[in-house]
């Protein structure tokens, strides 16, 4: 049976040569379909029950929940299909040929995180032909790198219903049990134009936005005194002012002006809070000002994630991989695994320096280690 399954380099070979880029832009934005393909012939191949989800919406791309066993609890091997867009001109190599080199294995996703699949697979061909005292889950998702919209559809239609979840993001298979959360949002400033020689004949949106400003970098002060976690390279709440498009002319008093910013909460602190706490520090300079200032959510988000010290799934990885959980800087699915009920923990094979860069790979040596990582816990959690 597992013959009919290719070995674990021709598998990840066939899904590097699948482009499967996520965007938030419409012109680099694609589907995902041959990658999850892929896996479910694979996954169907060895046994395992396979659902394939479309998005709603999104016909076009869809998740996968392939099921080894059956009952109650289980373990989820849990991954993204998609990557981000690629900068072609800064490759060595050819971004969808996987391509090994100096003990590398090269190519666009390898480490974030397509490598992670074949991987997972490869662990789990000896306990085909065992019965499973709990069920293992291979999940894959779509568009973790754009909107998440794979992991947000699975935890509100509440499926799967494992015990255990483990994100296979690159962390040199050091486990994470905490990150900070995610927002991107749109501050607008409507005005009123007007001919720049009299200010009494408009409402300048660019002088209310300065203000707003202001009202921002004072409300980030507070919130770097109040919230502060040690376990993290940058310990506090950090929110950046990205972009600003305001006026269209120097003499013209501006009547629109828009502020983009990105905020990372700390655990504890709730993504819809901010949202309303941006809203409520804001409104006074609009009624002063008689401006019309708007929030507005650039994507729904992503909450921090915290997995607590005790869990039994944090104590099996520190103890396979000889390292204590830590805290990681980048968002994963792992809050959406916990709101469908899970014990979460970040921990997968390469690095995340290597992600979202020309010449992205996947180190040979991170391979062996990762198979064997995953079977120690197939054998815990599921036989």
């Amino acid at each position: 049976m597992t013959a009919k399954v290719p070995d674990l380099f021709v598998m990840l070979q066939a899904l590097i040569a699948a482009p499967s880029i996520s965007c938030s832009s419409p012109a680099h934005d694609m589907s995902n379909r041959a990658v999850i393909d892929l896996l479910a012939d694979w996954l169907d191949t060895l046994g395992f029950a396979v659902r394939v989800i479309p998005i709603e919406g999104q016909p076009h791309k869809a998740n996968l929940i392939a099921t080894l066993g059956s009952g109650p609890g289980g373990l989820v091997l849990a991954g993204h299909t998609d990557t981000v867009p690629y900068d072609e001109q800064g490759w060595s190599f050819d971004p969808f040929q996987l391509t090994e080199h100096d003990q590398r294995w090269y190519g666009l996703g390898t480490a974030d995180m397509k490598g992670f699949f074949p991987i997972a697979i490869e662990a789990v061909r000896p306990y085909l032909e065992t019965p499973l005292r709990e069920p293992l889950i291979i999940l894959a998702t779509a568009d973790e790198e754009s909107s998440m919209d794979g992991a947000r559809q699975l935890a509100a239609q509440g499926q799967p219903r494992g015990r255990f979840a483990v994100v296979g993001e690159p962390t040199e298979l050091r486990p994470a049990r905490l990150h900070k959360g995610m927002m991107m949002e749109a501050i607008t400033v409507h005005g009123r134009s007007g001919h720049s020689s009299d200010p009494a004949l408009g409402n300048s949106a660019l002088e209310g936005m300065h203000e707003v400003i202001g009202e921002l970098l004072t409300l980030r002060g507070e919130l770097q005194e109040r919230y502060r976690n040690p376990a993290f390279s940058v310990p506090v709440p950090t929110m950046n002012l990205g972009c600003i498009h305001g006026g269209d002319n120097p003499n013209r008093i501006c009547g629109d002006c828009e502020l983009q910013i990105d905020l990372r909460p700390l655990p504890g602190m709730d993504i819809h809070e901010l949202r309303r706490l941006l809203s409520q520090r804001l409104t006074p300079i609009a009624e002063r000002r008689q401006l019309d200032i708007g929030v507005r959510a650039l994507f729904p988000g992503v909450q921090a994630f915290e997995q607590p010290a005790d869990s039994p799934l944090v104590q099996a990885l520190e103890e396979l991989s000889g390292h204590t959980a830590n805290a990681v800087g980048f968002a994963t699915e792992a809050p959406f695994m916990r709101e469908l009920g899970m014990d979460a923990v970040v921990c997968g094979p390469g690095s995340i320096r290597q992600a979202h860069q020309p010449d992205e790979y996947l180190a040979l040596s991170q391979v062996r280690p990762a198979i064997d990582m995953l079977r120690a816990l197939i054998e815990r959690f599921c036989l």
